[in-house]
């Protein structure tokens, strides 16, 4: 309920927000806002950053992991390694870090030190998507390393200005979670502004339930 609830509040706050294109990457154009809200069964997260540059973007970054009983608050910095473009296809290299401080029960009782470095890539044309993402965690009272991939495709071709449709199925791996490996069937739905994703996990029973806006 937490988790909804966490996830409710960050949407609203988003939905008075305008941009000119969303996309589910981590760096936008220079002088762009971006913000992202994740929600699952395990975690919760909030990340709101500013990008100066087309190849940087810092800003908040707030983990309230439900499943192993942590919260996370830090600033997080994210940058784009490399960009491959070609006529019919984009792909994307980028190096993300972040550091802030941790408690282990999420209570602000017993506040640690924290941080964590990670690396994702993305690669789609009009019709496929494929992604990958790796992360290390240190905070303080224990580390955490995880890794997610994604596959999609696009049942039809929309025009500029269409409501964009994906079917994806994301793979997620976390060596010490109680279900180490998990698959996620999603629809993500793209229109304008927004960019909204709603899955649901069968091992864990769970929903998912991400949104992303640019302004």
């Amino acid at each position: 309920m937490k988790s909804i609830q966490y996830a409710g509040l960050s949407l609203a706050i988003g939905l008075a927000l305008v941009s000119p294109e969303a996309e589910a990457r981590p760096v936008s154009y220079p002088g762009g806002w971006t913000a992202m809200q994740m929600n699952n069964g395990d975690a919760s997260t909030l990340h709101v950053h500013y990008s100066p540059t087309f190849k940087d973007s810092i800003g908040l970054y707030s983990e309230r992991n439900w499943g192993e009983d942590w919260h996370f608050t830090g600033v997080q910095y994210n940058r784009l390694i490399k960009r491959w473009n070609t006529p019919n296809s984009q792909a994307n290299l980028y190096f993300k870090a972040a550091a802030g401080q941790a408690d282990p029960f999420g209570d602000g009782a017993d506040v640690k030190a924290a941080g964590f470095v990670g690396v994702s890539a993305d690669w789609e044309t009009r019709r496929w998507f494929a992604s990958y993402e790796a992360r290390g965690y240190d905070l303080g009272f224990t580390k955490d390393a995880r890794q997610s991939a994604r596959v999609g495709v696009a049942p039809y071709i929309g025009d500029y200005g269409d409501l964009h449709t994906w079917l994806m199925l994301q793979v997620d791996n976390q060596p010490e979670a109680d279900t180490p490996t998990t698959l996620t069937p999603l629809v993500r739905f793209f229109y304008d502004v927004q960019l909204l994703e709603i899955g649901y996990t069968p091992e864990s029973e769970e929903l998912m339930l991400n949104w992303i806006v640019r302004f």
